[in-house]
């Protein structure tokens, strides 16, 4: 990651509105302990096992959040874009624990980085910062309790189809199966494989890189 200058007051309350009712001497202690890094896409943040020694504020750009087993199947736990934080990075430093998953940075991007101790005092004395925190936390759970309950209960070739009418820009979807696989929890076999029955149906159309949905 390189480092950046620091931002403003202003674009520090832009990317995080819970801010904006916060004392300003909060907001002056935040950009005094914090540090912000920008970094390309494709770097690995963290890694199953690191230690987290600060917690990170996204200001622009999107990091994945995954598991992945030793076969090398991957599946994507949630995304973090703009004005987020990783739960998991939160509740390491909280909990003094190791980082539990991967994590790697979708597009190019900035971050603050709030030390660990500067963060659990932050946690401790303000409430702004627990009420943002609190909230990223509940949003996360609820998105993970549906991720196991697709993954546990789901078919996947209904998971794929919604995955794709989600995911589609005008019916047009520019990705890899490897990408979709991870995404889904699944190998990029069985993807290759329900792409093809979806193509032999005529619900989608494949190319290098992309799919295409087709009406039916």
């Amino acid at each position: 990651m390189k480092l950046r200058m620091t931002i403003s007051d202003r674009e520090l309350i832009e990317t995080f509105p819970v801010l904006r009712s916060a004392p300003e001497q909060l907001v002056r202690d935040i950009l005094s302990k914090a540090v912000v890094r920008s970094f390309p896409a494709g770097m690995l943040v963290y890694s199953e096992g690191d230690a987290c020694s600060a917690v990170a504020f996204l200001l622009s750009g999107e990091i994945r959040v995954y598991k992945s087993a030793e076969t090398g199947r991957e599946i994507t736990l949630y995304e973090i874009g703009r004005g987020e934080t990783c739960i998991l990075n939160a509740s390491c430093v909280l909990a003094n624990t190791s980082y539990p998953a991967n994590a790697v940075s979708a597009k190019d991007g900035t971050m603050l980085l709030i030390p660990a101790v500067d963060f659990r005092r932050l946690m401790e004395t303000s409430e702004e910062v627990r009420h943002f925190v609190f909230g990223v936390m509940s949003r996360r759970l609820s998105t993970l309790m549906a991720l196991v309950e697709e993954v546990a209960f789901g078919r996947m070739d209904l998971r794929l189809r919604e995955y794709l009418s989600e995911k589609a820009e005008h019916e047009v979807l520019r990705t890899t199966h490897q990408k979709i696989a991870g995404d889904l929890g699944t190998s990029r076999e069985v993807v290759s494989r329900l792409l093809k029955d979806l193509e032999r149906k005529g619900v989608v159309a494949l190319s290098r890189s992309e799919i295409t949905l087709l009406k039916t």
